[in-house]
């Protein structure tokens, strides 16, 4: 019986979706923690619109999925 295509064969190290868990446990950091940074400044600034946050969360949103572009490029 044959393998599928994105397991790997014995011996090779671990499959190919260990790989894919551990990227979005990076999303979801770089995301929280520039999400948390403009809270951070937002709230020692003295702004009622919350530009900060949204810059901030959009900015690392945008770093997060260049990230993925790039990981996703290299498995070519």
């Amino acid at each position: 019986m044959q393998d599928g295509k994105d397991k790997k064969k014995e011996g090779d190290g671990p499959p190919v979706y260990v790989k894919y868990i551990g990227l979005s446990f990076q999303l979801f950091g770089i995301i929280g923690a520039g999400t948390y940074m403009g809270y951070w400044l937002q709230q020692r600034s003295d702004m009622k619109f919350p530009l900060w946050i949204l810059l901030f969360c959009f900015l690392s949103v945008f770093v997060a999925f260049y990230q993925l572009w790039l990981s996703m490029k290299r498995d070519r």
